[in-house]
């Protein structure tokens, strides 16, 4: 049956046979038992489907997988040790030194300097564009090394929403895939593949665990990209890989050809692979997930509410206020809410952030965004820290942006935590 995402965030995943557990079990072993050599060899040549070290599959880990590829209606997924892996891979995957990427320039400051700087030691060049650019602009980034284009559903922090379709019609015509970082809407408010993506991927750290306990990443494959129509451009994909005697990715696998090329290739040989445990929490956060995200998403719009009508409060950006410049945007890709993270801005700058965020009492002052306790970050201090001014600039980062991120306690009490503290500026 075709379950809602609701069934699919409780149910997806692990179908247990007669007598099995009925909870994903925890397969924390690295290794799995065969009864012959020829056996497992044929695991290695890929001539079989199996489990023989966790570095590259494992039960649990593939079991939840499973379950994220059913949330975003992909056909294949796979999980990494984090969200900045499974960003490195996403694009390592089809990209090698003289290629050349095409992204948003409103991304996470994580990933602005993974693509910006430690890529392009790697050889792999990437033109940033404005995310509201027009079709000219966003057309003239393009170069025949490029290889792929990557953007935010919901950027971080910056919290513009990307125009999928328009960036999706701009990778398609020049032939390669689209990346969409999905991490802040989630398949719960925003299916990226319904919209021209190919390539979804997740730092499932925030709201899909939702609890602070598992750093963790997801690549999901729609399966929709005809990588042997761009054979040129996608070589490791379509010709044959001598490490797998002259294995051919997309013979081999299928429309899964692109994660199965991430798990035999790129898991093969950097191994971020994560704990068997790690995704056994992370499991218990999706089966939450779209309860959670209705909660989160009615909280945060109260609480912008709430900002954009104080004295204090210079600006507020939240795309779910009438008022926001990516309203319209948000009621195209998201209509169901977007997330529960937004940003503002203190009178008086700088400063005025800090005693604000010093203030708080109900929210931490934490690394971290989107899970279920209220926190606030500067992120230009902090999570951007290494950009210069005009690359915070480019990626919607003022130097007096705080971003909220608003959890799921009772609404009355994170106001009043809002109000005592700006009370203090």
């Amino acid at each position: 049956m075709n379950y809602h995402n609701g069934t699919k965030c409780v149910q997806a995943g692990w179908e247990p046979k007669n007598g099995e557990p009925r909870v994903l079990p925890i397969y924390q072993s690295t290794t799995f038992k065969y009864d012959s050599s020829e056996a497992m060899g044929k695991l290695f040549d890929l001539e079989e489907a199996g489990y023989f070290y966790t570095r590259l599959q494992n039960p649990t880990n593939d079991a939840v997988a499973a379950k994220i590829a059913a949330l975003e209606g992909g056909v294949a997924a796979i999980l990494t040790s984090s969200g900045q892996a499974a960003t490195f891979y996403s694009i390592m995957n089809i990209c090698k030194a003289g290629d050349h990427v095409v992204s948003s320039s409103a991304i996470y400051g994580g990933s602005f300097n993974l693509i910006s700087h430690t890529m392009a030691d790697m050889g792999i060049r990437c033109t940033f564009v404005d995310p509201d650019c027009d079709e000219t602009e966003l057309e003239a980034a393009f170069l025949p090394e490029t290889r792929c284009v990557f953007g935010e559903t919901i950027a971080n922090p910056a919290m513009s929403v990307l125009d999928i379709e328009k960036f999706a019609k701009a990778a398609h015509s020049h032939g390669v895939p689209l990346i969409i970082d999905n991490t802040f809407a989630t398949p719960v408010n925003c299916r990226p593949f319904e919209w021209g993506a190919d390539i979804v991927i997740h730092s499932t750290t925030k709201y899909m665990d939702g609890h602070a306990t598992s750093v963790g990443g997801a690549i999901v494959d729609s399966g929709n990209f005809d990588w042997q129509a761009h054979s040129e451009r996608f070589p490791g994909l379509t010709t044959p890989d001598e490490t797998y005697h002259g294995s051919i990715f997309t013979e081999l696998f299928g429309k899964a050809a692109y994660i199965g090329k991430v798990t035999t290739t790129l898991m093969r040989d950097l191994g971020s692979v994560p704990s068997p445990h790690n995704s056994f929490l992370l499991n218990l956060g999706l089966e939450t997930l779209h309860l959670r995200m209705q909660r989160h998403c009615a909280n945060a719009k109260a609480a912008a509410e709430f900002l954009q009508a104080h004295p204090k409060v210079s600006w507020v950006k939240y795309c779910d206020l009438p008022e926001d410049s990516n309203f319209r945007k948000a009621q195209k890709y998201l209509p169901n809410g977007s997330c529960g993270v937004l940003a503002f801005g203190v009178a008086g700058g700088r400063q005025a952030a800090i005693q604000f965020m010093d203030s708080l009492k109900l929210a931490a002052v934490v690394t971290h965004v989107a899970d279920i306790r209220t926190c606030v970050l500067h992120p230009a201090s902090t999570t951007h820290r290494q950009m210069q001014d005009e690359e915070l600039m480019a990626a919607g980062v003022s130097p007096d942006l705080i971003r909220l991120s608003v959890g799921i306690e009772d609404i009355e009490d994170i106001i009043a935590d809002l109000s005592q503290a700006l009370a203090t500026v």
